[in-house]
């Protein structure tokens, strides 16, 4: 998405007003993150016995047997370099202990509008403009000349060099949990962008509008086509919330509103934000229990927030996501049981069958998760928790998601109830709690020395106090 630094990281910054993100700062902070990478891609090229790099923006896709392509996403490894640029085919070379050369490709075109270099770019860093695949394959390789050379890119094609080399993508994903000044604020101002769509959607669906209608309110307000977006939005009504990754959007709203989850997110400079929420209608048969389910996960939600700091283990915050599901259903009947028993048993699983959460960044659900070292060495989730996607210990700097659930899904209720463990279900309160679908609150928090910052929340505050001052 091709946007200015104005645009995404002054207008749209929530930033607190005793620190203005003024466009010397938002320059100073671009330089410092990527002083941060040179010094990354050296180590990492060092680890891996490789002397250069040669990293592909990557090209376009075309759909089967059509001469449409799929919309285009580069290479993230490229994207953290060269963020926020239309310029599909273009590649970097880097050397240990060298400037970085940006081969940026600008071809004579008249179907399409061919790239410019952006000024932030230019300013930045050492950009040679070509205009054909065949001149960019010929300066990447005079640029890296002889040596033991890494390809990053989908495919090498005649490109030199070992194609994704593990170890130098270990080193390179392990890194990258650690976000810099300058990608904190990019997420900030996603983040703003996606709470404006998910106030506009709230409204919509507090209206009456279909899923459709509401995914088209949301794109209005988050400023977004749908190609730019982090992921495919859910927008799910009533039951369809009971499906973790809704992806239709029916024409006719319901003929009875109960509930709205909405899973949506945004990008600035291609990171992302990843938001969800879910609203109820009090007045539909059984709101008033769903919606005291809402406000207790939230709550369980923040405590879970309020826990975080660096050296926890996230696979342990995940547990105690299980335990505070358990206590949400055990306090409003759901289960016929304690707490206690209802994690000791397993059965909170069948209400919360994914991960707590994941890392973010360039990609919604980033790399360098399930690894245990820099090395690479795995470290997949616990076996009854095969869903997580995040198992490093927290520290600072990490960008990660917090969203625990609560679902009524009807295939893993009907395996609960052919357990050893029916007699603890509640029966009559699940039938009143089926057509809602299920409950999921998301933030995108910022692990600090101290604690965290929660993007998500500080958004909303910043949108809210907006409103307010507007109607005085």
């Amino acid at each position: 998405m091709a946007e200015t630094m104005t645009e995404t990281l002054i207008e749209r910054m929530t930033k607190p007003k005793t620190e203005p993100m003024t466009e010397e700062r938002v320059t100073a902070r671009f330089a410092a993150h990527l002083t941060t990478l040179r010094a990354r891609w050296d180590a990492a090229l060092a680890a891996s016995g490789h002397d250069a790099a040669i990293v592909c923006a990557g090209g376009s896709t075309y759909y089967f047997l059509d001469d449409q392509a799929h919309p285009w996403r580069p290479n993230p490894h490229f994207a953290q370099w060269v963020p926020g640029v239309d310029c599909a085919g273009s590649a970097l070379v880097l050397r240990r202990g060298l400037a970085p050369r940006l081969l940026f490709l600008s071809p004579q075109d008249y179907w399409h509008q061919s790239p410019t270099v952006p000024s932030r770019i230019a300013a930045a860093l050492d950009v040679e403009v070509v205009n054909s695949d065949e001149t960019l394959l010929e300066r990447a390789r005079a640029i890296v000349g002889n040596g033991n050379i890494a390809c990053i890119a989908e495919a090498a094609g005649a490109l030199p060099g070992d194609l994704n080399p593990p170890r130098l993508l270990a080193h390179l994903h392990w890194n990258r949990a650690a976000k810099t000044a300058w990608e904190i604020d990019c997420m900030a101002a996603a983040t703003a962008r996606a709470v404006r769509g998910h106030r506009r959607a709230a409204e919509a669906w507090r209206a009456g509008a279909s899923e459709f209608a509401i995914a088209l309110a949301y794109l209005e307000a988050a400023d977004h086509t749908s190609a730019e977006l982090p992921y495919h939005s859910i927008i799910a009504s009533n039951e369809h919330g009971a499906l973790l990754h809704y992806q239709h959007y029916d024409r006719v709203a319901p003929a009875v509103r109960r509930s709205f989850l909405i899973d949506a997110g945004a990008t600035a400079l291609g990171y992302a934000a990843d938001i969800t929420r879910t609203y109820v209608d009090k007045t539909a048969p059984g709101g008033d229990l769903f919606a005291a389910l809402i406000d207790a996960l939230d709550a369980e939600q923040q405590a879970l927030i309020r826990r975080i700091k660096p050296g926890l283990p996230y696979p342990a915050l995940h547990e105690s996501a299980h335990r505070a599901v358990a206590r949400v259903l055990c306090d409003h009947g759901v289960l016929r049981c304690s707490a206690e028993a209802a994690f000791d048993t397993g059965l909170t699983r069948t209400f919360l069958p994914h991960g707590l959460g994941h890392l973010l960044g360039l990609q919604t659900h980033d790399v360098g998760g399930l690894q245990a070292d820099i090395n690479g060495t795995p470290q997949p989730p616990p076996p009854q928790y095969p869903s997580l996607r995040l198992t490093r210990t927290i520290e600072v700097d990490q960008v990660f998601t917090i969203e625990p659930g609560i679902y009524f899904i009807p295939m893993l209720l009907e395996a609960a109830a052919a357990g050893p463990h029916r007699a603890l279900l509640n029966e009559p309160i699940l039938d009143q709690l089926r057509p809602f679908g299920g409950i999921r609150i998301e933030d995108n928090v910022v692990v600090t020395a101290t604690g965290v910052r929660n993007l998500t929340r500080d958004a909303f505050a910043e949108a809210a106090n907006a409103l307010a001052e507007s109607t005085q």
